[in-house]
């Protein structure tokens, strides 16, 4: 008889944003979800408090590696250009801290038309990602606070696109980035 490794509260997470990812929000519920782990409802029930409590956690994993993870990341660049290159090169990849390239982003950008909570933390993560562009873009002189906006634009156009083509938006993300590096 072989026993099975007790789920852990990631392991819920992460199978979450995969549901989204595949199925959308109609997948983050209870029942759904345990027969996706091939476990019980009690197993989510000792973990989450129910399913909105599960949903605030997908979303607060989501946020934080969605903004913390940049800053670091560009610490130890020794320019202002050389910080927003960067940025444009992490937005491209796509990446997160813990979802890793799991395109879950265009997913909770659907989720949030129809969900009040989802739509509020999106909006934080966008406004908090558009004001460090907009900091990187005055290191480089570059005041205008459009440019801020079609820079991050371009990265959520870019990650739906990728949702469909499977493309790698590298280059265009760098292209884009050097352009408006030259309007200095």
């Amino acid at each position: 008889m072989t026993t099975r490794a007790r789920l852990t509260r990631s392991d819920w997470l992460l199978a979450g944003f995969n549901a989204l990812a595949e199925a959308g929000p109609v997948a983050l519920k209870a029942e759904p979800m345990a027969r996706r782990l091939g476990t019980t409802k009690g197993s989510f029930y000792w973990h989450f408090a129910d399913v909105p409590d599960y949903h605030r956690q997908m979303l607060s994993l989501w946020a934080e590696g969605a903004v913390d993870h940049i800053p670091e990341a560009l610490a130890d660049q020794p320019t202002p250009v050389a910080r927003l290159r960067l940025l444009g090169q992490i937005v491209a990849g796509a990446g997160h801290p813990t979802l890793g390239t799991l395109q879950v982003e265009p997913a909770i950008r659907a989720w949030a038309r129809e969900d009040a909570a989802v739509a509020a933390m999106l909006a934080e993560v966008d406004a908090a990602r558009i004001a460090h562009i907009q900091t990187l873009l005055n290191e480089v002189e570059i005041t205008n606070p459009e440019m801020a906006r079609i820079i991050y634009a371009a990265h959520v156009g870019m990650q739906d696109l990728s949702t469909r083509d499977d493309g790698d938006n590298t280059s265009p993300m760098g292209s884009l980035v050097d352009l408006v590096l030259a309007l200095r």
